[in-house]
């Protein structure tokens, strides 16, 4: 101990820190060294244990990896705008031969989008996100684009839509991302999208059926249908219908539909058990704006499920996905009453980021498709 001590490798709390006058660097390759600028060396092997590491995973979002002109490699940090020589991987470095870890959960109901994502290269992927220049619809977005994805925001208003655009490329003047004009509570927006979109001769590897309206008043759309219905659920169908060749083309392809645990609280059969159309589109009498919403919510389940059924042979799968309860989004802006309550109920809630990791289990497999994975 005298001797470690005379050296100054006792000087710290943690065995990993590094002792006075020694520097962690790292190689073109990811292997880590260390520089003794007090003896002018350097060593593989950490000083204090003895261990050789590497970097483990890619760069986190936003980061890029450059060479000067006197072939130093640096690091950029685009959204603090920052360079520096320190490779901010180094907080994650794993032992050259490492230990098994032991076996633990490795996502809960505090994950968010952008860990799920965290070290993925989505380079040439195609992403299309209904309802996405706000809550949840953004966050999912913006986590898709920041690792590198093609992201379309398809929306109803664009003036929020390209708002959003421009947030996301704040953050990563380099993300690919755009806006495309799409309303749910009309059909022929619906097949405008889709023939524009056909247009561009892209791909569609993820499609993630997002937007919904909450507590609204009862009204017709442009196409005589309850509105609630037609926007969570029938627009959503179509779209998908229309896309479907191209998700096919595209396997291994997802398609991501936001739904909600309140699915389990109604049903959309009669009392012999037989299907009852006019509960899907119910007249104004016969209608209450909580069991509309939770009956377009069953819609999405069953949509989801059959249609995992159909295509998952042909290498499109499906997932319907529950973003967690009582989160705080402009869902609920059309009902005074659950405005308040959401307000109230905000401190106990999960974060939009939190959120958006339910739509970002589904596109890489983390859950199990074809199925419901908890449900909004």
């Amino acid at each position: 101990m005298a001797a470690l001590r005379y050296a100054g490798l006792d000087d710290t709390d943690s065995e990993d820190e590094l002792p006075p006058g020694w520097e962690q660097r790292t190689t073109k390759d990811g292997w880590v060294y260390y520089a003794n600028h007090t003896e002018e060396k350097t060593q593989w092997e950490h000083p204090k244990t003895g261990k050789r590491k590497r970097i483990a995973g890619d760069l986190p979002y936003g980061w890029e990896q450059e060479t000067d002109e006197n072939g130093q490699v640096f690091f950029v940090d685009h959204i603090n705008k920052r360079t520096t020589y320190l490779d901010p991987r180094l907080a994650f470095t794993v032992d050259d031969n490492p230990t098994k870890p032991t076996t633990r959960q490795r996502y809960d109901g505090s994950t968010t989008a952008m860990e799920i994502l965290q070290g993925r290269d989505l380079s040439g992927k195609v992403v299309v996100v209904t309802g996405a220049n706000s809550g949840i619809g953004f966050e999912t977005a913006k986590s898709f684009a920041l690792h590198g994805a093609h992201v379309i925001l398809a929306c109803r208003n664009m003036t929020r839509a390209n708002e959003a655009v421009s947030r996301i490329l704040g953050e990563w003047h380099k993300a690919k991302v755009e806006a495309m004009t799409l309303d749910l509570a009309l059909l022929r927006s619906v097949q405008h999208f889709a023939q524009a979109f056909k247009a561009k001769n892209v791909s569609l590897h993820v499609l993630v059926c997002n937007a919904a309206v909450f507590g609204l008043p009862w009204t017709l759309t442009k196409d005589g249908l309850e509105t609630t219905f037609q926007v969570n659920h029938l627009g959503h169908f179509y779209l998908v219908q229309l896309l479907q060749d191209v998700l096919c083309r595209s396997a291994p392809a997802r398609v991501v539909v936001v739904s909600s645990e309140s699915h389990r609280f109604t049903d959309i059969n009669d009392s012999s058990g037989k299907l009852d159309f006019s509960r899907l589109s119910p007249s104004k009498n016969d209608y209450w704006a909580m069991l509309a919403y939770n009956r377009s919510k069953l819609c999405n389940i069953l949509f989801s499920n059959e249609l995992h059924r159909r295509l998952s042979p042909r290498g499109v799968t499906s997932n319907a996905v529950h973003p967690g309860n009582m989160m705080y989004s402009a869902l609920h802006r059309g009902w005074w009453v659950y405005t308040l309550l959401f307000t109230l109920a905000r401190p106990f809630t999960k974060s939009m980021q939190g959120t958006a990791s339910s739509g970002n289990f589904s596109p890489f497999g983390l859950i199990k498709q074809g199925g419901n994975s908890g449900l909004r």
